[in-house]
């Protein structure tokens, strides 16, 4: 029973996934108390998975919510009015994720690491979130994703497997920011990649069955 009920709460993460996305891939109004919509709950979402939000999820912008967007803006340096506005969406949309892109997070990590321990699996989620913060790869995770070459797999089609609650897991342990990889940008199987081109990199960790490069 334990595992059907937790089944069901995968399977409703993964269908509600694309309604917060397309809340999320709009351009964010300013947001303060008495603001409603889904991108209310989005907002929410996101400093829930960094732990700033622990209440459930709503479309409404109350006094909880304003005071989960001064204590994000206290910890980043921001000016803590409570208010979201262009500056906390610009830097909660570099450290956090919308409930989509928390899913396509855990679609990789299933694909790629699902054998390893669970601290390999972070590791992979890391890596991602460490690429949205760098300036030298896309802005945001569906574009990091995608970009040409970037997993592997993308290319063998096990992207597309259903990920289980672990992988969603290391996702939101990534987002919030256990990163075990010591700010590695990249990572490959030394006993599977040909690669010549990850031996130019140099080497933070290695995690499992992934050598951890920057």
């Amino acid at each position: 029973m334990h595992r059907f009920f937790a089944l069901l709460a995968l399977i409703v993460l993964v269908a509600a996934a694309t309604v917060h996305d397309k809340a999320s891939a709009a351009v964010a109004p300013v947001m303060k108390v008495g603001s409603k919509g889904p991108q209310v709950k989005d907002l929410q979402f996101r400093l829930q998975t960094l732990g700033f939000f622990h209440v459930p999820l709503t479309t409404t912008y109350g006094t909880i919510t304003k005071g989960a967007v001064k204590r994000f803006q206290q910890h980043h340096g921001l000016s803590a009015d409570g208010v979201a506005g262009p500056r906390t969406w610009a830097k909660l949309k570099k450290v956090s994720v919308s409930r989509n892109e928390l899913v396509l997070m855990a679609r990789v990590i299933y694909g790629e690491a699902r054998g390893e321990h669970f601290k390999g699996q972070v590791a992979v989620g890391a890596v991602i979130m460490n690429r949205l913060q760098s300036p030298l790869f896309p802005n945001t995770i569906k574009e990091i994703i995608m970009e040409p070459n970037a997993f592997s797999v993308i290319d063998d089609g096990q992207y597309l497997l259903t990920p289980d609650l672990t992988s969603i897991k290391a996702a939101k342990a990534a987002v919030k920011g256990m990163d075990p990889t010591g700010n590695a940008l990249f990572y490959y199987n030394p006993k599977i990649s040909k690669s010549s081109w990850f031996k130019t990199r140099t080497a933070t960790t290695k995690i499992g069955n992934h050598l951890f490069t920057v």
